[in-house]
């Protein structure tokens, strides 16, 4: 018998405003997938070839299949649970205050290079309450008044990783918890190298999965925290990386080279970005390039990692950093720039950049206070 897994999803019909529930049947032998309307018990849409692999498939994963985001909230059957359940784990990776903007990049790539998925990721900063409720969520913690007041005192990142026995793999990563004993025992795991005592330790790691879950949800449920992105920052301008170069791996080494350039990151996060939200970001181009169409389709075909960057001519810097919309242009003129080294075509050029400097605050709005109310 031909193997198949079963999910529950659920996609918002906005026309309607209403949450729908289609179970998803995915068959790994060619890729393909149907969908069946949970309500009105009917065939909705026939086997079919999809876009999605089954390693994109998890509890909370957003797919887009017929241009619809389905958003994947159980498993259907008790099979599909017991085959990927425990292949499906998730963990949460706390990036801590030193490292999440100096060293962003290098973690992302370790995560990357270990083949975890990111799920789920924003940037924020915690109150001194929350951060002590965070640290009280796991009762094998002592309580340290340094640790509460350090995750407090500047931005964090919290990432939702998903993976195979991802709770170890994101702890190997990690290394000791302290920095001395790691790099004695474990030099090049990311406390070795970026991190100088057990408070200042790089980040945190989940210990258990029911722990895990809760950390999870304390961040990207109950919304702790204030969301960084501010469009008020001086000279802010946004950089979008494409679902295109997310999917390629390349968004760990777009962060470092943009953070060679001397350019701060001030917010940070994982956007599914819904069609009528990709015609309205785009908009400004309707009519105006005859790839319109793609672009939005193109935004809407997975997730995306969004970056509010500020400092002085931040808007021109960027720009000029992405180089020409068209890598192939960009490769004979500007060969270092990100688009030249990381872009496939005009379209799947891996970055957007704001093109006006007055446009910097309000491309930068739309994303981290506008689109982030629903996005994590």
């Amino acid at each position: 018998m031909e193997e198949r897994y079963s999910f529950i999803t659920d996609w918002y019909d906005s026309y309607a405003s209403i949450n729908r529930q289609y179970q998803l049947v995915f068959f790994p032998s060619d890729s393909t997938c149907e969908m069946i309307d949970i309500k009105q018990k009917r065939l909705f849409l026939r086997r079919s070839p999809s876009p999605v692999k089954l390693d994109e498939i998890f509890l909370g994963a957003v797919l887009n299949i017929l241009s619809r985001q389905l958003k994947v909230v159980d498993f259907a059957d008790d099979f599909t649970r017991s085959r990927l359940e425990t292949r499906k784990q998730i963990t949460l990776a706390l990036i801590k205050p030193d490292s999440a903007i100096a060293h962003i990049g290098e973690i992302l790539n370790a995560i990357i290079s270990e083949g975890l998925t990111i799920a789920k990721m924003r940037m924020l900063r915690l109150t001194l309450k929350e951060a002590e409720r965070f640290y009280r969520m796991s009762s094998s913690q002592i309580l340290f008044n340094d640790d509460i007041q350090y995750i407090s005192s500047g931005p964090l990142v919290a990432i939702e990783l998903v993976g195979e026995n991802a709770i170890q793999r994101w702890a190997d990563i990690l290394g000791p918890s302290d920095p001395a004993e790691a790099r004695q025992v474990s030099p090049s795991s990311l406390r070795a190298r970026f991190g100088t005592d057990q408070t200042h330790n790089v980040g945190h790691g989940s210990i258990g999965s029911e722990v895990a879950g809760r950390e999870v949800e304390f961040f990207f449920k109950e919304g702790r925290g204030e969301i960084l992105g501010s469009p008020t920052a001086e000279g802010c301008t946004l950089c979008i990386i494409k679902p295109d170069a997310l999917k390629a791996g390349l968004s760990a080494k777009i962060i470092q080279d943009i953070l060679s350039e001397g350019l701060e990151i001030t917010g940070l996060g994982l956007y599914n970005v819904e069609k009528a939200n990709a015609e309205e970001f785009y908009e400004v181009y309707k009519g105006v390039l005859h790839e319109y169409p793609d672009m939005v389709s193109l935004l809407t075909s997975g997730p995306s990692i969004a970056i509010a960057l500020s400092g002085r001519n931040a808007q021109a810097q960027f720009r000029q950093l992405c180089g020409p919309p068209d890598p192939e242009i960009a490769r004979h003129l500007r060969p270092h720039t990100l688009r030249a080294k990381y872009g496939k075509n005009k379209l799947e050029n891996g970055v957007h950049c704001t093109d006006l400097p007055e446009d910097g605050p309000l491309e930068v709005e739309y994303f981290f206070k506008i689109l982030d109310n629903g996005n994590n």
